[in-house]
């Protein structure tokens, strides 16, 4: 097996300190035409990989940007990664993931310890933690380029990516209103979070349209996960006035109002429509396929990510001018339908 060239390799090669591979890897424009391309060619015949400990040596940089979190859907998360990763891998940065306690009162000194620990160029805060107006106002005074990903205008633009959420729940509100349904739950989710009041305001915004008000009885608030979803369905299932539709805060709880709704015996889409939000890989797997909001985590994740990556290069201006909102869409999939001619109830 053959051996991996390293920078030494190169550097003994073509005659250079390893610093001036770094600087010719950084592109830096101090370093001769001559030695520049002597140095690629070397580069190039012994199909080097340069990693981010010699990209640093010149540039001072960690080439490693962190992501913080405290959320309990796996798919969510999954799906940022693979944003962060796709604009990471063209630029030759890493990713180091931090799990934490939101409502924990160490929250600040913890994301704090862990950027000085692991010398992060810059970091990416999620939902709910980037509501935190403490992180974000410890990581500005620290210096520390950060973009908070949200569904309210929290920060500036180039610290911010938005999603759009009170809109998407209004226009899910309209299509349930087209169905003519009026008999509506809704399964909040944490009402502490942002994303949660921003869900249910536009909902109910979008319902007041059509002259449509939920009871208040029928709105139940979960965690947002597929147990919780469960406990809400069979709250709101069981009672005496069964709602014909039921829109859940995300996808989780929605396959969670469905698996009460098939151990009821309740048909969906015929008696019952559900719907959900963020269009995770569960949606359209579970049966029926689920109506849901798409919510472009993956696009948003890039646009954080690319707004970092600017305000760690010093270009905060096109950081600033990189989109900072984006718009969720409804997914229409088996799991609507028109209201039923007949009671929910037979």
């Amino acid at each position: 097996m053959q051996k991996q060239a390293t920078i030494n390799d190169v550097a003994r090669i073509a005659g250079v300190s390893k610093r001036t591979v770094s600087r010719v890897i950084n592109g830096s424009l101090s370093v001769g035409d001559g030695t520049r391309l002597r140095v690629e060619k070397v580069i190039s015949d012994l199909k080097y990989s340069p990693n981010t400990q010699a990209r640093g040596l010149a540039s001072s940089r960690s080439y490693l940007l962190g992501l913080i979190y405290d959320n309990p859907d796996a798919l969510y998360l999954d799906d940022v990664q693979r944003g962060v990763l796709e604009v990471c891998s063209n630029l030759g940065y890493e990713l180091v993931v931090h799990p934490c306690r939101y409502r924990s009162e160490s929250l600040v000194q913890d994301c704090l310890r862990f950027m000085q620990r692991s010398k992060l160029d810059g970091v990416i805060v999620l939902p709910p933690v980037s509501e935190s107006e403490s992180l974000a106002q410890a990581l500005k005074d620290s210096g520390s380029p950060y973009v908070r990903l949200s569904s309210v205008a929290l920060d500036e633009p180039k610290h911010i990516v938005v999603s759009d959420d009170r809109a998407a729940a209004a226009e899910m509100a309209r299509y349930f209103a087209q169905l003519g349904h009026e008999k509506i739950a809704f399964i909040s989710g944490p009402q502490r979070y942002k994303s949660s009041t921003e869900r249910m305001e536009g909902f109910q915004l979008g319902l007041s349209a059509y002259g449509i008000k939920i009871k208040p009885e029928q709105i139940i608030e979960g965690n947002n996960t597929y147990e919780t979803g469960i406990e809400c369905a069979r709250h709101i299932l069981q009672g005496t006035d069964r709602p014909t539709a039921i829109f859940a805060n995300n996808d989780q709880m929605a396959a969670g109002v469905l698996k009460v709704a098939h151990t009821m015996g309740i048909k969906v889409p015929e008696q019952l429509s559900v719907a959900g939000f963020d269009d995770n890989m569960l949606a359209s797997r579970v049966i029926p396929a689920l109506t849901t909001i798409r919510r472009p985590v993956r696009q948003m994740a890039l646009l954080a990510t690319s707004k970092m990556i600017m305000s760690i290069e010093n270009n905060d201006k096109a950081a600033s001018n990189v989109a900072a909102k984006v718009a969720p869409t409804l997914v229409v999939r088996e799991s609507t339908a028109r209201v039923a001619t007949f009671s929910p109830d037979e």
